[in-house]
């Protein structure tokens, strides 16, 4: 049975990829940095598609706790087969009235959260010259996003991560993906009112934002068979924005 580790899933995107994967019959670790009581009852709910469910709660970017995190899947299940890189924060204002704790914070959640669980899943997954990392990304990544400057600034790297580090482990037989997101309708995009939804659903050439299950569905295909020649790609799941 495979293992697979989705960071940030105690809601959202996170939680809709662990559901799939445990609908799949994979052993599914959560994780969740804050929301312990989130992450709990998304445990029980998960728990209706596998018996081997477990949830962690830890910050990935701090080194220590992904290092520990990791020791305790693979003591629990033996291996880590799927790597889902998902934790990931947002902040929508303009550059310069931010303050440096705020893009530190960002750089924390969506990067170096990304840099330490791989690095931890991959002292595990080159000795056994197997694995897969799926990076969450973002469309802002590639085309940026005004007053997501520092946003699409972590999310550019996380595909250049994904792209760089895809050569390095290919030999291994390691595959590493992102997948950039659209509009998806998760509490990410809570702070726009109806209006404003509605006018960037104009924007979109689909007409509509997209549903965690689009990212879920996704993620499982770049984990499986029908996948395996693909690596170091940026897929764009985003109704046509890019």
């Amino acid at each position: 049975m495979k293992t697979v580790f989705v960071t940030g899933s105690s809601r959202g995107i996170g939680k809709a990829i662990a559901s799939y994967f445990g609908a799949e019959g994979y052993n599914v670790i959560i994780n969740c940095s804050s929301h312990k009581d989130e992450l709990i009852a998304t445990e029980k709910a998960l728990s209706a598609y596998s018996n081997n469910v477990m949830a962690i709660l830890g910050d990935m970017s701090d080194y220590t706790v992904a290092q520990k995190t990791m020791q305790k899947i693979i003591n629990n299940f033996d291996s880590i087969d799927v790597l889902v890189n998902n934790a990931g924060v947002s902040y929508v204002g303009l550059f310069n009235t931010m303050q440096p704790k705020q893009w530190i914070s960002l750089t924390d959640s969506n990067l170096n959260s990304v840099f330490n669980c791989t690095h931890c899943a991959l002292q595990y997954m080159i000795p056994r010259q197997s694995g897969c990392i799926i990076n969450i990304s973002s469309m802002w990544g590639s085309v940026g996003a005004s007053c997501e400057a520092v946003y699409s600034a972590t999310k550019g790297a996380v595909n250049s991560f994904t792209k760089a580090l895809a050569k390095e482990v290919a030999p291994c037989n390691i595959r590493v993906n992102a997948i950039a997101c659209g509009a998806i309708d998760t509490s990410m995009n809570s702070f726009m009112s109806e209006e404003e939804k509605k006018s960037f659903c104009e924007e979109i050439p689909l007409g509509k934002f997209g549903s965690v299950n689009d990212i879920a569905e996704t993620a499982l295909f770049l984990a499986g068979e029908g996948s395996k020649y693909i690596t170091g790609q940026i897929i764009g799941v985003d109704g046509g924005m890019t």
